[in-house]
């Protein structure tokens, strides 16, 4: 079991949860395929944290890489950067930038 974390990542938590859907379940080597070509925002993020967790799993030993699974994907909303934009007739609206905290476990079958 090997996990690895993301954190303030600055991509919406809904746009990230899409991606993460796609993965959560598969062998590694499917997913990190699969994330390498989705053309997502948020999927270069997770393939780098992907291949982070994999590395992970290396470093502690007796552990097969072909036969990890990933368990775990979750996307938790972090602190939302609060922005100003000016409008018509001297008016204003809020802008939310949004971040994310992503976990990622993975392990075996």
């Amino acid at each position: 079991m090997a996990t690895a974390k993301l954190s303030y990542v600055r991509i919406a938590p809904r746009k990230l949860r899409v991606v993460a859907k796609t993965i959560r379940g598969e062998k590694v080597a499917t997913a990190i395929n699969t994330l390498r070509f989705l053309n997502r925002s948020g999927s270069r993020e997770l393939f780098k944290l992907l291949v982070s967790a994999v590395a992970n799993a290396e470093d502690q030993g007796d552990i097969d890489v072909d036969d990890l699974v990933v368990k775990t994907v979750t996307v938790d909303q972090g602190p939302t950067l609060k922005r100003w934009r000016p409008r018509a007739q001297g008016r204003s609206t809020k802008i939310q930038k949004k971040t994310s905290h992503v976990f990622v476990e993975i392990g075996e079958v």
